[in-house]
């Protein structure tokens, strides 16, 4: 009976030579990456509005720092000015 393989087997096997994790933590960990980076823009800023808001920030330094984050992202969105940020928290 020829074994299943997933689209990232590859990658798992790669992760599990090259580090400690045994099989089935490397497929976790490859899923949390994967969900990540699949998160919208949207839920991106709502995320990390309530972080930042949380770590005792006020809205003008988590606006700022989630501009500057943006770009950073694996696939970066459009640039959003500060208005687009709110609007995307508050409606």
């Amino acid at each position: 009976m020829l074994e299943r393989r997933s689209s990232h087997d590859d990658l798992i096997d790669h992760l599990v030579r090259s580090t400690a994790l045994q099989r089935g933590e490397a497929a976790r960990v490859v899923l949390d990456v994967l969900a990540y980076f699949d998160e919208s823009t949207d839920d991106f800023v709502r995320r990390r509005h309530r972080e930042l808001q949380s770590g005792g920030l006020v809205n003008t330094e988590i606006f700022e720092r989630i501009a500057a984050e943006l770009p950073h992202r694996a696939v970066a969105p459009p640039e959003l000015s500060l208005r687009q940020l709110r609007r995307i928290v508050y409606g």
